[in-house]
């Protein structure tokens, strides 16, 4: 699959790939990757970086926001082939290590495989890598508080409720929030475009991924870059609050 290339403002690219996204900072022809989506995605990943005239060598570092197969496809690869480090928040780096594995269970999948969306969005995952093992050998949290050194310049900001250590990432220059899977505008699953959270299997803490919707309710910005969906344009403020409408 091709992946779909999405410019959304100076340096920053929005990627769709097989049902998930990530994120491309540029600086130069060095760059940030924030995700990597499924195992399946990765000539997708590499197609990716080339096509905003980077390469994988290039690749400072992998941002996760979180560590679920959907999001952490390639960061062993990269790891491993190129020597880029991978950062994650402090509390997902033994998730992204797999000391253990919060992530939508087959047993839950089946209890839901009534709904609209979920069968065919389970076969994809099936496909795509979704129960495979990939683990991150040496994942690294954060270095310090405030902006990373890195293209860029992203700003971590813990989202904890969809995971432990969920994350989204703060480009305030820009006026541009990467929510990955604490704020998105759309799933398979879903049956709704637009702000959201994502359906209540998916989360390892409902109640705490409402909470963190506050800290995205205190982000200054007008582009959403969801870990699902399209870009999303208009007060990410705005956002935050439609989405706790929703799950009211």
């Amino acid at each position: 699959m091709q992946a779909d290339i999405h410019q959304v403002a100076d340096g920053i690219h929005l990627v769709h790939g097989s049902n998930t996204n990530w994120v491309i900072l540029t600086e130069g022809d060095a760059v940030t990757l924030v995700d990597t989506g499924y195992p399946g995605d990765r000539e997708s990943v590499l197609a990716s970086l080339s096509a905003v005239g980077s390469s994988p060598e290039a690749v400072a570092a992998v941002l996760v926001t979180h560590a679920h197969n959907d999001h952490i496809g390639s960061a062993e690869y990269l790891s491993h082939t190129y020597g880029t480090p991978v950062y994650a928040h402090e509390a997902e780096v033994p998730h992204a290590r797999r000391d253990f594995l919060h992530q939508v269970t087959i047993g839950k999948v089946l209890q839901n495989a009534w709904r609209p969306g979920v069968v065919p969005w389970a076969v994809h995952a099936l496909r795509s890598g979704g129960t495979a093992h990939v683990p991150v050998t040496e994942p690294r949290p954060f270095p310090g508080e405030g902006a990373l050194d890195l293209p860029g310049r992203p700003v971590p900001v813990h989202t904890p409720g969809h995971t432990a250590g969920h994350c989204a990432f703060h480009v305030p220059d820009a006026g541009v929030v990467i929510s990955g899977d604490g704020l998105v505008s759309g799933h398979p699953t879903s049956r709704t475009s637009g702000p959201q959270l994502l359906p209540t299997m998916f989360h390892r803490d409902l109640p705490g991924a409402l909470s963190s919707l506050d800290a995205f309710e205190a982000l200054s910005g007008d582009v959403l870059l969801p870990g699902h969906g399209p870009v999303h344009r208009g007060s990410v403020r705005e956002a935050a609050q439609r989405a706790r409408e929703r799950a009211a």
